[in-house]
């Protein structure tokens, strides 16, 4: 099925994140499609490309699928928020049944004289104020049910224009004579003391409640000396639901509203700087931008020119923008934030990841379809953080083994391009060095290799990693100075604990960021040099006790006796095999040998 689509789309579900977020389907007029959650993208997505649907809408909607673009988000309840809001904002195509067709609810505030408070799931476009969504229905019903309590809203449907009021066309209700309403119909309560009440509502919605918390545990604490405790415990319970709707919402703080959320990640050749747009606590919009370098723009620059750009493609009037750092030109009537902590900072950390992701994804799938491209930006990031002189497209590494100086071994992987080339790989065993002494194991295959490499005209690498810091690293110029190599091939060392990158000539170390390229690289190199020399020196280790317990035998070659472990596994096996078995294997007469090798070992101990 996956064969059936462009290889634009086959890149791209091969690089998706597993992580929680959300899926947009895009068509070849770059209309959007649909949006869908996920707990895992590249499950989710993947499946719609990997299996025959039985809705013949779905089969249409995937083959008009040409693009796709995620958004990672930290949770799935996240992703449910998100696609919610998505839906809502954007109207996809293809969202009009959905298989969850769950949508959170929001509290309205109607636009009308005396104007009613109530949640609803739909969004009418009528002027009236929405607060939410909420995604959980009983912190909201607890919120309105603390608004009511505390304040005499009308419930009614009333149209309670002024002539109808002065008509005396209503008449007071059930909720005004159990005293939940002030009864504005029939002029008990006035226009202007109503308004009030809808004004410290809007706050409380807001989130500004810490005087409605108040006032509840003064009534709760006033119902206990009363020894009303039925009522005091339902006290406690509204407070203890007000106090969740108060904390933190996963996605968005319902007190960030109307704010624009920019962050910016660059490396030399392209800039990608992701938006988040903020209304009534939720994400409404989000997009990563793509932007190639011509002068060497600055960070400062690339990321005004974001701002202006989303500012005017999706219509904002924001007066807060989140942003790293402060741009050089202000925008009218509009303040940047650079947040430190809190919800603000997370959801400026947020948008850092989104562009990560983003980028993470376009090196993957050109190193999918543009290999050289892929390869050239990697030589290039590693020439200028390691301070080359020329693209390291040849890398030698080096790291030495041994127990207590015993079966000391060094291994060399090679890396062509920033990959292995595992049939460059070489292992040596250390020859002049006697005890545990890694400087002077060092020093000898260093020598050896690059000796060998002058004299044999083999190619010389462009870059040197030492497994090790400032002693392994000297250790290793002090064979290049002997061999006249110094200053023509880089060498460095990277020591273990902080990750730190030595240079021969400089005393302190260098770090890169952890999420380099550069030094992912590196690592790998020291992973497999580790690696290689490990299986090397337990291969060492298994030779030498094979010697000491087959060879000893007299009339047994080394041979013979690889092929008895070959075929018995083990030298304990050996000791204990029958004399037809080791016959089946090497012989009647060199059976005989070793059975009875062994048959005497065994009468000695007894």
């Amino acid at each position: 099925m996956v064969d059936d689509f462009s290889d634009h789309i086959k890149s791209i579900l091969k690089t998706l994140p597993e992580t929680p977020g959300v899926y947009q389907y895009f068509d070849e007029e770059k209309t959007l499609l649909y949006v869908g959650k996920a707990k895992n993208l590249k499950k989710r997505v993947s499946s719609y490309f990997s299996k025959e649907h039985d809705s013949g809408r779905l089969r249409l909607m995937v083959k008009k699928i040409v693009d796709i673009v995620t958004i990672k988000v930290n949770t799935e309840l996240d992703a449910l928020l998100l696609e919610n809001n998505l839906i809502k904002s954007l109207k996809p195509r293809y969202n009009v049944n959905l298989r969850d067709d769950k949508t959170y609810p929001w509290i309205i505030l109607k636009k009308e004289r005396f104007p009613r408070l109530f949640y609803t799931r739909k969004q009418i476009k009528d002027g009236s104020e929405y607060f939410g969504p909420y995604a959980s229905g009983k912190t909201m019903h607890a919120l309105l049910d603390i608004i009511r309590q505390t304040y005499q809203l009308r419930t009614c449907s009333y149209d309670l224009k002024a002539e109808n009021i002065e008509k005396g066309k209503f008449r007071p209700c059930l909720e005004f004579h159990i005293g939940r309403c002030k009864a504005p119909c029939v002029n008990k309560q006035s226009e202007e003391d109503y308004n009030q009440n809808i004004v410290e509502i809007r706050q409380i919605i807001k989130g500004d409640i810490g005087f409605a918390l108040r006032d509840m545990k003064e009534q709760m604490l006033g119902a206990a000396e009363k020894y009303e405790f039925e009522k005091a415990e339902f006290l406690r319970r509204k407070i203890e639901m007000l106090n969740a709707y108060q904390s933190k919402s996963t996605i968005v703080h319902p007190s960030i509203t109307n704010t624009d959320v920019v962050n910016i990640l660059s490396d030399d050749r392209n800039a990608y700087i992701h938006y988040f747009r903020i209304m009534n606590g939720a994400i409404v919009n989000a997009q990563t931008i793509e932007l190639k370098k011509k002068i060497e723009e600055s960070d400062a620059e690339l990321l005004l020119f974001a701002i202006v750009e989303f500012r005017n493609r999706f219509k904002s009037s924001s007066k807060e923008i989140l942003v790293p750092f402060i741009p050089e030109i202000e925008l009218a009537d509009v303040e940047y934030v650079v947040p430190k902590i809190g919800d603000k900072k997370q959801l400026l950390d947020l948008c850092y990841k989104n562009a990560l992701a983003h980028k993470q994804e376009r090196d993957n799938q050109i190193a999918l379809t543009d290999p050289e491209r892929h390869t050239e930006r990697i030589m290039n990031q590693m020439m200028k953080d390691l301070r080359l002189k020329e693209q390291p497209r040849r890398i030698e590494g080096f790291d030495n083994s041994n127990i207590q100086g015993s079966y000391a071994v060094s291994a060399m992987p090679v890396f062509i391009d920033g990959k292995p080339a595992k049939k460059e790989y070489r292992h040596y065993n250390v020859k002049t060095v006697e005890g545990p002494d890694d400087f002077a194991t060092m020093e000898e295959v260093i020598y050896r290799r690059y000796s060998r490499v002058v004299e044999e005209k083999l190619p010389m690498p462009q870059l040197i990693v030492i497994d090790g810091g400032k002693g392994q690293l000297g250790a290793a110029v002090e064979s290049l100075r002997k061999l006249n190599l110094m200053g023509k091939v880089a060498v460095i060392g990277i020591a273990k604990r902080l990750e730190e990158i030595y240079f021969p000539s400089d005393p302190l170390p260098l770090y890169l960021d952890k999420r380099s390229e550069t030094l992912k690289v590196i690592q790998h190199i020291r992973d497999e040099a580790h690696r290689f020399g490990i299986t090397h020196h337990r291969n060492k280790r298994s030779r030498e006790t094979f010697k000491t317990e087959l060879n000893e035998i007299k009339g047994i070659s080394e041979k013979t006796a690889e092929k008895l472990l070959i075929e018995l596994k083990s030298v304990k096996n050996i000791k204990e095999a029958r004399l037809e078995e080791l016959e089946s294997v090497i012989g009647k007469a060199k059976a005989a040998l070793v059975y009875n090798h062994f048959e005497a070992l065994k009468q000695n101990k007894a």
